[in-house]
């Protein structure tokens, strides 16, 4: 597998009512958390949120790119990006 097979894209929104997995924007992954991107907290947030719905300790999540934008790129240790969009678009809603 190669690493570009492992990087699954996310398009966060900070600040919403609630956190949830929203379904597919574009190619991404589109999900709501109720952090304000300060100091971290919402990145933390999203990391917390994809390790309950795919059953991973959150050290297991890498967030490869976006920690200061919306937009962000992750990988799932030992996981394709096939195998983790499945996984979260299954929960969406």
């Amino acid at each position: 597998m190669e690493p570009s097979d492992q990087l699954v894209a996310i398009r966060v929104q900070p600040r919403a009512s609630r956190e949830r997995i929203q379904g597919l924007r574009g190619e991404a992954i589109a999900i709501q958390l109720k952090e304000a991107p300060v100091d971290g907290a919402a990145n933390a947030a999203l990391l917390k949120l994809l390790a309950h719905h795919l059953g991973v300790p959150m050290s297991s999540i890498e967030l490869v790119r976006g920690t200061t934008g919306r937009s962000k790129w992750i990988r799932v240790q030992g996981w394709s990006a096939q195998r983790v969009r499945a996984a979260l678009l299954g929960s969406a809603g």
